[in-house]
C-alpha cells in the first residue's frame, strides 16, 4: 500500500514523460502506417504496369520476376501493416487497463474521502445526542412527574 508516495509537489514530471513517450510512439506508428500503405501502393501499382503481355520471351520472363518481387514486397508490407494493426490493439487493451486501474484508485480515494466525513459526521451526531441525553436526564431528575 505505499501507493501514496509520488503524490505532491512532482506529480507533473511523470506524467510529462509519459506524454512524450506516448506522442513518440504515435508518431513512429504513424511512420510505419504511411510507409507500409506507400510500399503497398508502389508495389501494386508497378505490378499493374508490368502485367502487359510482350512478344519477345525474355522480356516476359523478366517482367514475370519483376511481378514475382513486386508480388512479395507488397506481401511484406501487408505483413508489415497486419503486425502494425496487432501492435496497435494490444496497446489499446494495455493502456485500458492502466486507465482503469487509474479510476479504480482515484474512486478508492473518494470513497476513502467519504467514508471519513461520514464518520466525522457520526462522530458529530453522537457527541450531540449525548449532549441532548444529557440535558433530557437532567430535566427528567429534576421534574416534578418523576416522582
Amino acid at each position: 500500500m505505499n501507493k501514496g508516495v509520488g503524490f505532491g509537489g512532482g506529480g507533473s514530471g511523470p506524467t510529462a514523460a509519459a506524454f512524450a513517450v506516448a506522442a513518440q510512439k504515435q508518431k513512429n506508428l504513424l511512420q510505419r502506417v504511411d510507409n507500409d500503405i506507400t510500399n503497398i501502393v508502389d508495389n501494386f501499382s508497378f505490378l499493374v504496369n508490368v502485367a502487359r503481355v510482350n512478344d519477345p520471351p525474355v522480356r516476359n520472363s523478366q517482367e514475370a520476376f519483376m511481378m514475382e518481387m513486386r508480388a512479395a514486397r507488397a506481401v511484406q508490407a501487408a505483413d508489415s501493416l497486419l503486425k502494425l494493426v496487432s501492435e496497435l490493439k494490444q496497446t489499446a487493451i494495455f493502456s485500458g487497463f492502466a486507465s482503469l486501474n487509474e479510476h479504480v484508485e482515484q474512486r478508492t480515494l473518494e470513497f476513502n474521502q467519504q467514508a471519513e466525513k461520514t464518520e466525522q459526521m457520526l462522530a458529530k451526531v453522537g457527541e450531540e445526542a449525548a449532549t441532548s441525553l444529557k440535558e433530557l436526564e437532567s430535566h427528567y431528575y429534576s421534574s416534578i412527574q418523576r416522582t
